[in-house]
């Protein structure tokens, strides 16, 4: 909706109350509709003023019910002992990512957050959250993965890397060639892997996620692959806010 039209439905639902809620004469009201078109087509910012302002209204309430959410939720966004974590050990700001190994966006936006890592070694930590959106292969990849992230931790991100950085959709034959890549042959997916996507899968969508890539920086869901620059910004000013 364009911020013109967004003013006039707001400022007409606003205004329609207001004409009928007092005992006003025909002539009384048809003055009162007069002098507003007036004002308005002498002051035509008063609309584009209207929309701007219903929309940092709008965003502020959203950040605020997504805090609530975030605050409501802590352990299983970022306590979940069944979702990977890279980065510092004790971070001042933990990152959340959806992610999908199908998803050519998140394959673009992988290196951005391995560099993000590697700037702030001691300041930030990420928690991947595994979203297979994608196809059986989606799932499968994220399965073999989490397996390996519960059993041996240190070997996760070897496998993870491989599976992420190879392009197009993955097959059947790309899991195996990753797996013997990565010395994981004999890897067997468990129950506690499927467990987590669907973890993943309610927590993102209770979140809001409706695509990959998507990242929780501090309050805000970041959707897309952003640029480094744009990525390391939005940590940037989180990082500042805690000091």
């Amino acid at each position: 909706m364009k911020p013109t039209l967004l003013a006039l439905t707001l400022l007409g639902t606003l205004l329609t109350p207001a004409l009928h809620a007092a005992p006003f004469t025909p002539e009384q009201e048809a003055r009162i509709k007069e002098l507003i078109r007036e004002t308005l087509v002498q002051n035509p910012k008063i609309l584009d003023e209207a929309a701007e302002s219903w929309e940092k209204q709008n965003a502020a309430d959203q950040a605020a019910q997504l805090g609530d959410f975030i605050k409501g939720n802590q352990d299983v966004l970022f306590n979940s002992a069944t979702s990977p974590r890279l980065g510092a050990k004790h971070p001042k700001l933990t990152l959340v990512l959806f992610t999908d190994y199908n998803c050519p966006y998140c394959k673009q936006f992988d290196p951005a957050v391995a560099k993000l890592l590697k700037a702030y070694p001691n300041d930030l930590g990420l928690v991947i959250k595994l979203l297979p959106f994608k196809g059986q292969t989606s799932a499968k990849a994220a399965q073999y993965s989490l397996t390996l992230w519960q059993q041996d931790p240190a070997r996760f991100l070897a496998l993870h890397d491989k599976l992420m950085s190879k392009q197009g959709m993955l097959t059947e034959a790309d899991i195996n060639k990753a797996l013997a890549a990565t010395g994981n042959v004999a890897l067997k997916p468990e129950g506690k892997a499927t467990e987590e996507l669907r973890n993943s899968l309610r927590i993102g969508t209770l979140l809001g996620v409706q695509g990959t890539p998507a990242t929780l920086i501090g309050n805000q869901l970041v959707p897309g692959a952003l640029p480094y620059e744009q990525l390391e910004q939005l940590v940037k000013t989180e990082l500042a806010k805690l000091g």
